[in-house]
């Protein structure tokens, strides 16, 4: 009975150290930004760099695009403001973690559907933070699970996911669309990354 009473108790302290990180998403506590993790992207329609001309491959998205588009949210950050969206005064940043992710990715991203809207659930977000490695970072990390990239609707998706690093539990994750928009296959793509942390930061209090 004792040992029952103790595992109790200890199971009762680790609940409410979650609910407490939880919560802190929404306080003051340091939050890390990861970056964006395209390992579960469908790009759908065709992936070109101007009017059609010049197709770009999965692979080209791989090589090329993912860490262009990791690296505005380092280079160019009074754009790309991650702080500001969770309403801190600053961030930290860890984004190799994601790159890790999308380096070791091998499955084709482009796909010519158009009606798939929500393709992932927090759940299955879930089951990907759990294979993340952290590279012994603690605290809460911040990253972008990008879902789809849809040119028909000049749409991107992503999951915007709060984890413990430490325990590799998600604390949050919600579904967040941004609008594309601009010259050029990069920085069209890029417009609608900005406006998904745009929308986070406008959406932010209200998923407490």
């Amino acid at each position: 009975m004792k040992h029952l009473a103790t595992l109790l108790l200890i199971l009762s302290i680790a609940t409410d150290g979650y609910s407490q990180r939880q919560a802190d998403i929404f306080g003051n506590a340091p939050v890390t930004w990861l970056g964006l993790d395209f390992s579960h992207l469908k790009f759908a329609g065709k992936a070109s760099k101007h009017n059609n001309v010049g197709m770009i491959s999965s692979a080209d998205l791989q090589s090329e695009y993912f860490q262009s588009w990791n690296d505005l949210f380092f280079n160019e950050k009074e754009k790309f403001n991650v702080a500001a969206a969770v309403h801190r005064d600053f961030v930290g940043y860890a984004m190799a973690i994601t790159q890790n992710q999308n380096n070791r990715s091998t499955r084709s991203y482009l796909t010519g559907k158009e009606d798939e809207y929500q393709l992932l659930t927090a759940d299955s977000i879930s089951c990907f933070i759990a294979q993340y490695d952290f590279e012994r970072q603690k605290g809460i990390g911040m990253l972008f699970i990008v879902e789809r990239m849809n040119k028909h609707t000049r749409e991107a998706a992503a999951w915007v996911t709060f984890v413990d690093m430490a325990s590799k539990k998600v604390l949050l994750t919600r579904h967040v669309t941004g609008v594309a928009g601009g010259a050029g296959f990069r920085n069209f793509w890029a417009r609608s990354f900005c406006n998904v942390l745009w929308n986070t930061g406008k959406e932010f209090y209200s998923w407490r």
